[in-house]
């Protein structure tokens, strides 16, 4: 009886053994990763992992695809908000996954970056038969301003009853149409731009405005009246970086992360 109690003992520890192997295999990379652009900040976003033993992310950042990547943050969820990124700034952004025994994944190869810009809510002009010195806006200043200021970017005319939204000869605008949002632009056109500079103010449409500074705006009309107008805008303060939204789909790239990753474990 002895004998068996100890074989079926010796039996329980091997049995043991095999239930916590340690595992040695890294989780899949993360995939889907795509970022919001904030005012001074950027949003990152992913795919949750469909391997079980996922603990968590590690979020990386670089200023350029095939640079070095550093560490800014870890989290449990499938989204981080990099608050350190600055306005005009362009970034790039890849995330690893890790399990429960610390094994980490290469970072993900989808090509995202991001270019963060201000934005603001709720401007006020008037029309320009009524008030000229409160018909503009200048989004460098971010700032009403006269419709004959030097830096006004855009102006609100009443003509004849008929409502517009108007640039100046060296300035384009364009009407994207009605939208949901402000976010729903993600970016200026590079063709199509109004030949008579100017576009019939409608509520919920979106007007990208190509400055003669070579910044790219838009507005989306929240409320107009025969005497004033009410828009929300973005601002990409980068020049000539026609960003203006918010949400970028990544796409996977060509290169790999493997030798970088490699060289930041070191």
């Amino acid at each position: 009886m002895k004998l068996i109690l100890i074989a079926l003992a010796a039996s329980v520890i091997l049995l043991g053994c095999e239930e916590h192997k340690i595992d040695t295999t890294p989780p899949p990379p993360p995939q889907g990763i795509r970022t919001i652009s904030l005012d001074n900040a950027v949003e990152i976003q992913w795919l949750p992992s469909k391997a079980e033993d996922v603990k968590g992310y590690n979020v990386w950042v670089s200023y350029q695809y095939d640079g070095h990547y550093q560490l800014i943050a870890s989290t449990s969820a499938a989204s981080l908000v990099d608050y350190d990124a600055k306005n005009g700034t362009t970034y790039y952004y890849a995330v690893s996954a890790y399990d429960f025994d610390d094994n980490e994944s290469a970072l993900s190869k989808d090509v995202v970056y991001d270019t963060p810009r201000p934005e603001g809510v709720g401007v006020v002009l008037i029309d320009t038969s009524t008030s000229r010195n409160i018909s503009g806006y200048g989004f460098a200043q971010y700032s009403v301003l006269s419709c004959y200021d030097k830096n006004t970017d855009v102006f609100f005319v009443n003509a004849h009853g008929r409502l517009y939204v108007q640039v100046w000869s060296d300035t384009d605008i364009q009407d994207m149409g009605f939208t949901s949002s402000l976010d729903e632009i993600s970016a200026s056109p590079t063709e199509g731009w109004a030949p008579s500079k100017s576009a019939e103010a409608i509520v919920g449409h979106t007007y990208v405005i190509w400055t003669v500074d070579d910044n790219y705006a838009k507005i989306r009309v929240q409320n107009v009246t025969a005497s004033r107008i009410v828009f929300d805008w973005a601002y990409q303060t980068a020049k000539g970086n026609i960003e203006l939204k918010t949400t970028h789909t990544s796409r996977t790239g060509g290169r790999q992360f493997d030798r970088i990753r490699s060289s930041l474990m070191k």
